[in-house]
């Protein structure tokens, strides 16, 4: 057999053999069961010209450079420090329901490579994955997972940067001949380069046009290649950051995760992703839809830890609504600022000199659960920890610190030994159900291993206390991947509290991420990171678009905003169990001031639609908004959730404000809705459902 098919309801990948390597024929929109996959290779071959070789050489799953390939090949290898430049063949596959295994051999250089692909039937993804086997150790300066072509019908490369308190912004490049290379030399996944890059047609947006999306399951430093050969061929490579794995023996690269939506734009890709993480990525210690209120204390205390304090402000939190309460940094060690400590996870005894269970205690007779900042991965040189061992730091001693610490070499399993003892100690002598897991800073230098080290530390830990949650903050959304995610079950998507630059960020960041784990907090009056201070009901509800928390001083707030919270966390807790279970759609906003989304339950019954008006409109009136992913034929009923938020200046007629709304669904994707006049910084909440 020379041609092999995996098939979900999103998506198809046809494989056939090029001078015996495997390459990957079709990546696109599903095709027909009986499709005659000889003749589809045979149409996409391509005739000879002038200036070219006698034949083409082929894009395969791992183009080599032995082959006169013309653009990046799949692997650079060496043995003792002298090139490899091998050439597989040989293929044999291995296929099951759902699975494809392909694997070539170079005998010659002790080398074998194995494909392996996974499509998941009800999530519609297909998981890839690319590993080299050697007969000795060979240094691996670059190894792809399974690389595949570039959509011909495209015009752009949409991929993912972002900064502190600016994560997950979209950049747009368009396709050309060359490079575009996105590579993350940090050590983790990145608020620079997160390992997300979505690849539309011409022409498709959030909700409409093909779109093929794709993930890359690392946590560590890595590399997107995303190529235009001269010829015009497309390729697109995932990988480790170039020189990070060193000589192995045997290394995998991946898992890669694809999608493609035929018809839905951005959207369709979205809802898979969101979909495969919730039920398979995220191993969930308890029932995810009943995401539980968060209070953070770390914008009301900062290090300055009081007993009778936090004691005063969990009883307000627990009287908003809060059911969850995170004792954030300072606890530990001698801690008074970010200079001294890490590494020292013993209960400081100045500060709470009958340990923390007196705190715990208090917290969980006001019905809220107890969880707690760590940062294992770090250590000050003003710490016992430092000074007992000051060789377990990674890097040199003359290294640029961040906020003051430096990293622990987790690649050495004495270290990750003493982690897991300190932390294993702290969670079974402590009533403590989710830890958030900080990394504030980035490595001297890519090393694979040091990402290695961490998964086996979380999945240690995870086996010792499966009931305990783990949230992945990285200063903020510097360390948000699916592979991290498969340890953890929440991501801090960023340091910023400030409701409009969240808007963005949470809208960007649903392209990938479900509501269920994209934690999201209302931040005090005066945001810390901007400045700014915004409405309460404008916070309240930014946050209530996602895994809902307080990060502020509940002393401060007005028995107004106090209501107002109030009403929003009953709301989120009356429709978290189906929303974070759901799918977000983005929307595309004919009215760039408005950013829109609705969620939408598994069934379809019933969906929200969130619309944040982030500046005043150009023009005078709201522009209609198309909804999607809605039954044409089917009738919605449509109800304003807050019409309390309505500006004194509006006035005239609204069917919203009115009452109930009942529409087809083709006509709520077609014509759209108008919402009320608005201020900035107002979020209408519309919920729907099909009749």
């Amino acid at each position: 057999m020379s041609h092999w098919r995996l098939d979900t309801h999103h998506q198809t990948l046809v494989f056939g053999l090029a001078d015996g390597m495997p390459a990957a024929l079709y990546w696109g929109p599903p095709l027909p069961a009986d499709e005659d996959l000889a003749a589809l290779e045979a149409a996409g071959q391509s005739m000879l010209t002038g200036g070219m070789l006698d034949a083409l050489p082929p894009l395969t799953l791992c183009p080599e450079a032995r082959r006169s390939f013309p653009g990046q090949p799949g692997l650079s290898l060496s043995r003792r420090g002298v090139p490899l430049h091998p050439k597989f063949g040989g293929c044999t596959a291995e296929a099951g329901a759902g699975t494809l295994s392909l694997t070539v051999t170079d005998g010659d250089a002790g080398l074998a490579l194995t494909f392996s692909f996974e499509a998941d039937a009800d999530t519609g993804l297909i998981t890839a994955a690319t590993r080299l086997q050697a007969s000795e150790p060979v240094e691996i300066h670059w190894l792809a997972a399974p690389v595949l072509p570039g959509p011909q019908q495209a015009d752009e490369i949409v991929d993912i940067a972002g900064r502190w308190i600016g994560e997950f912004q979209l950049v747009r490049t368009p396709w050309a001949p060359g490079i575009r290379l996105r590579e993350a030399t940090t050590g983790r996944s990145g608020h620079e380069h997160p390992p997300f890059a979505l690849f539309p047609d011409t022409g498709a947006g959030r909700t409409s046009g093909t779109v093929r999306a794709m993930a890359f399951g690392w946590s560590g430093g890595h590399r997107m290649i995303a190529e235009e050969l001269p010829e015009g061929r497309r390729q697109i490579q995932w990988g480790h950051a170039a020189g990070s794995v060193g000589a192995q023996s045997d290394w995998t690269v991946g898992p890669l995760q694809l999608a493609v939506s035929a018809e839905a734009g951005m959207g369709g890709t979205a809802a898979a992703f969101q979909r495969h993480l919730y039920d398979r990525v995220v191993h969930w210690p308890c029932t995810p839809g009943a995401r539980p209120v968060h209070y953070n204390c770390w914008e009301a205390v900062y290090f300055d830890h009081d007993l009778p304090v936090l004691s005063d402000i969990a009883e307000r939190a627990a009287a908003l609504g809060a059911e969850r309460f995170v004792l954030d940094d300072g606890w530990f060690g001698r801690r008074d600022d970010d200079t001294s400590s890490l590494g020292d996870w013993q209960v400081d005894a100045w500060k709470y000199p009958d340990g923390l269970k007196p705190l715990i205690e208090n917290v969980k007779s006001l019905g809220m659960s107890f969880g707690l900042w760590v940062e294992p991965e770090m250590v000050n040189r003003d710490s016992d920890l430092y000074r007992a061992h000051p060789d377990w730091a990674l890097g040199a001693e003359d290294q640029i610190e961040g906020r003051g610490q430096r990293l622990l070499d987790m690649a050495n399993p004495a270290v990750r030994d003493h982690l897991f003892a300190t932390l294993d100690a702290l969670l079974t002598a402590n009533d403590i159900d989710y830890l958030k897991w900080d990394h504030n800073r980035v490595l001297p230098a890519p090393d694979a291993a040091q990402t290695t080290g961490i998964y086996d530390l979380l999945d240690r830990l995870r086996a010792a206390h499966p009931q305990v949650e783990i949230e992945s903050c990285a200063s903020g959304g510097g360390r948000i991947d699916t592979g991290i995610l498969s340890r953890t079950h929440r991501v801090w998507l960023s340091d910023s509290n400030d409701a409009l630059e969240r808007l963005r960020m949470q809208h960007d960041a649903a392209l990938f991420l479900p509501a269920a784990i994209t934690g999201a907090h209302v931040g005090p009056r005066e945001c810390h990171n901007s400045g700014r201070i915004l409405p309460m009901s404008f916070r309240a509800w930014v946050a209530a678009q996602r895994h809902m928390g307080l990060e502020m001083d509940p002393r401060e707030i007005t028995p107004d905003e106090a209501e107002t919270l109030k009403r929003v966390i009953s709301w989120y807790k009356s429709t978290r169990a189906w929303r974070m279970a759901g799918e977000i759609r983005t929307l595309d906003s004919a009215d760039p001031a408005v950013t829109a989304e609705m969620q939408i339950a598994r069934d379809g019954d019933r969906f929200v639609l969130f619309a944040g008006q982030s500046r005043a409109s150009d023009q005078t009136l709201p522009r209609p908004l198309r909804l999607t992913a809605l039954q044409p034929d089917a009738r919605y009923r449509l109800s304003l959730t807050n019409p309390e938020d309505l500006p004194r200046q509006a006035h005239g007629p609204s069917a919203l404000l009115d009452g109930p709304l009942t529409l087809s669904g083709a006509a709520l994707m077609q014509s759209g809705i108008r919402l009320p006049w608005s201020w900035p910084a107002t979020m209408w909440v519309v919920e729907g459902e099909r009749l």
